[in-house]
């Protein structure tokens, strides 16, 4: 005789690996990307960048050459914004933006849902992308790799895991029965909770302590777009609620617009 109160419950505990579709779909990306521009010779490496990297003098000439042009015209500067983000340095720097992007891709998906995860991931990019064009104007150094969009990605993942029942909701004893993931994760409440302020001064005084050096925590010494991260992560941290699916229902409660369970229904 089949138990359908033990098949519900079994039904919503998440399986081992439960990496979502999406974040795997963009890991892949970038792998291909890079496994695509690694093979290539050198001069047409060189001509993929050009094309597809993110260049701050795209946007803001360098004084010595007020009349540069890339090519793509302004096409090409709006793709940049995008495509740079699937383009990486080394095998390593792929390989760490992978990583990240399972961690904190993974519980932001999970979250709002495909459709929502893909804009918000390109819209912090894109910031962190204007960000270093505003601080580094002029610039002929080529800037590639995924760490903006993951870095918003950390800083929307602040905003609900530390909330009673998410991922990290035990640290600081607020584990309890409250209904969160599903509560609203308020701008409001997040600058509030101690958690969310240490986690996001960690990694902006990271940034500050490793980006300018340009020494990395694999050893490797390269050019670190940091002014990208702090675009990206503040992006994420200050927009995520635009995405947010849960908002505040009639009664004051937490709402649960759209929520997926583990059962795998999508809130898209």
């Amino acid at each position: 005789m089949v138990n359908l109160k033990d098949e519900a419950v079994r039904a919503k505990e998440p399986p081992a690996f439960n990496a979502p579709a999406v974040v795997l779909a963009l890991i892949v990306a970038c792998v291909g990307a890079f496994a695509l521009f690694n093979w290539l010779p050198g001069e047409r490496q060189e001509e993929i960048l050009i094309l597809f990297a993110l260049f701050p003098a795209r946007f803001i000439p360098p004084a010595a050459h007020p009349d540069m042009i890339f090519p793509g015209g302004l096409a090409g500067d709006l793709w940049t914004l995008v495509s740079y983000t699937f383009l990486h340095g080394s095998w390593t720097h792929v390989a760490v933006n992978c990583i990240w992007l399972l961690a904190f891709g993974s519980p932001v998906a999970r979250r709002i849902g495909a459709t929502r995860f893909l804009l918000f991931y390109f819209m912090c990019g894109i910031v962190g992308a204007l960000t270093h064009v505003l601080l580094n104007g002029g610039s002929l150094v080529p800037v590639v790799g995924a760490s903006a969009a993951i870095s918003g990605l950390m800083g929307g993942a602040a905003r609900f895991v530390f909330l009673a029942d998410g991922p990290l909701g035990a640290l600081g004893g607020n584990a309890g029965p409250s209904s969160a993931p599903r509560a609203q994760a308020s701008i409001g409440r997040a600058l509030t909770d101690r958690r969310v302020l240490i986690f996001a001064g960690v990694w902006i005084g990271l940034n500050f302590l490793f980006g300018p050096t340009g020494f990395s925590v694999t050893g490797e010494t390269a050019n670190v777009a940091w002014e990208a991260h702090l675009g990206g992560f503040l992006a994420g941290l200050f927009f995520f609620g635009f995405f947010d699916p849960y908002r505040t229902s009639p009664s004051g409660g937490p709402g649960n617009v759209g929520y997926g369970e583990w059962s795998g229904r999508d809130p898209r």
